[in-house]
Order: structure tokens, then sequence, then C-alpha cells
């Protein structure tokens, strides 16, 4: 294994034949992997190391929680060491404040790429940005103990870490907005009855089974698998006849490609 970062609570290895699986761990499980700016820093900062051969990325939590959501400290007053407090993002003048979220968002987006298959790895608390965590990625495997809550309405706010688009597109609007709305907790069963758990087990047999997906992922060729993530992720915006052109496209660029017939 090798390691290609490790701070802030976020430490981040590569492995399995050339270095195609990269394990990115929440590791502060003292905190209950709480998240703050710096570890948003650290996931952005992750994506970023990545190296071309890199075709899994597994998002899994050191401790009891895979994430316990924002480190509340922000919420006071003085808020907490490196990150401005409520109270003081109020202030920001709109595009400051605009900045100041799309670079929070920055953690949560690279999850996405074509060029990888993102797998969270989830068990016990995924809590407000810990929930919005697992929802970046593209599947979720989770222990039996999951329990799934976007707390923030309860806090007067509103989940602004991408998990909003993935929650609706995988529970539909109505229960997206009543879990959302609520704040209560999804735990294994409904969430894997509801898609968001593609696979629930006990949480002794969670790295099993995250590795076993993981060795199915990568037993397809890489290019093909590319060519399916965009295909998929483009379906929910493109017409009919648009999805069946964007089919066409990417079928031929397979066939040429495995044929060995230039462009």
């Amino acid at each position: 294994m090798t390691e290609l970062l490790n701070k802030d609570g976020v430490r981040v290895t590569l492995g399995g034949d050339g270095d195609t699986v990269a394990t990115v761990t929440l590791d502060n499980p003292a905190k209950r992997n709480a998240q703050t700016a710096a570890t948003w820093r650290a996931l952005t900062e992750a994506g970023r190391l990545l190296p071309g051969s890199v075709r899994v990325a597994v998002l899994r939590a050191e401790g009891k929680s895979f994430s316990a959501g924002l480190d509340l400290g922000v919420i006071t007053p003085e808020g907490i060491p490196g990150m401005p407090s409520f109270h003081e993002l109020a202030r920001y003048p709109e595009a400051q404040l605009d900045d100041a979220i799309a670079e929070y968002q920055e953690a949560f987006t690279w999850w996405r790429r074509n060029d990888i298959v993102s797998l969270a790895a989830v068990h016990g608390h995924a809590i407000g940005a810990g929930f919005q965590l697992a929802l970046a990625c593209d599947l979720r495997v989770c222990a039996d103990d999951v329990q799934f809550a976007m707390r923030e309405t309860s806090l007067g706010l509103v989940p602004d870490l991408t998990g909003t688009r993935p929650l609706v597109e995988l529970v539909g609007y109505a229960r997206a907005l009543e879990i959302c709305a609520t704040g209560r907790f999804v735990r294994a069963e409904e969430a894997e009855r509801v898609g968001l758990a593609n696979l629930v087990v006990p949480r002794a047999e969670l790295d099993a089974a995250v590795g076993d997906l993981t060795a199915a992922l990568l037993a397809a060729p890489r290019d093909a698998v590319v060519e399916t993530k965009a295909l998929l992720r483009g379906a929910v915006t493109r017409s009919y006849d648009e999805q069946r052109a964007a089919e066409r496209a990417a079928q031929g660029r397979r066939l040429r490609d495995l044929a060995g017939v230039g462009e």
C-alpha cells in the first residue's frame, strides 16, 4: 500500500493491481468523523492526488460512525479554528459567501468523475454532511447498523453539499422531502429497499463485501465502464432521442477502439 495523504482526519492509500484502487478513510474516530473546512480541503486534495491508474475509489471510516456530520462548533459564536463560524459566514458579502460554499462543495464533487467508480462503505451514523458524502459516491455498501439522517433543516439550514440531487434521483422527490424535512433516521432495511444502499451486510462483513464489489468493478475493461458511467449519468438530463444518440456515439467509439480503428 502507498500512502498519498494523511492530514486533518483524512487518509488516502493506493492499492490493487497497478494501483487501481484508492481508499479514502475518514480517520477522526474520537469525534465520530465530524467534518470541518479542514476535512473538506483534505478531501478535495485527495481527489486531485489520485493518479490516472485509479479505477475505483473506496470511501470508508474508522470508529463507530461513518460521519456524525458537521462539527457543531461552527454554530457557536467563536466557531472552530480554521473555519468561519456561521455568524461570520452570515456577514460575508453575497459573492464571498457563494464562493466559500462552492469551495466546501468541491470535496463532494470529484467522486462523480467518469474516469472512476466511487464506492462508500457506510456503517453507524451518517448524518448531514456524512449522509451527503455517502450520496456523493456512485455506490453505497452499508452495514446493518447504518443510520442515515439529513439534519440540516433541524438547524434552520438546507443540505448544501451536493446531496439533494442524488437523494431525489435515488428515492424520489416526495420521500427525499420527507427525509430532509423531518430529519428522521433511515436505517439499513429501508435504505436498501428505497435504493440508498446497493447492498446491506452484517457489520463484520462490510470490508469483505466492499472488496468483492471492487473486484467485480475492476473485472470489466476500464474504457467500457467509463463510457457506461457517462451514459448513465447523462441519461437524467437527456431526452429519449438524445440518449439514443449518445448510446450510438459511445458504442461507435468502443467498436473502433476494440477493432483498433482510428477515428
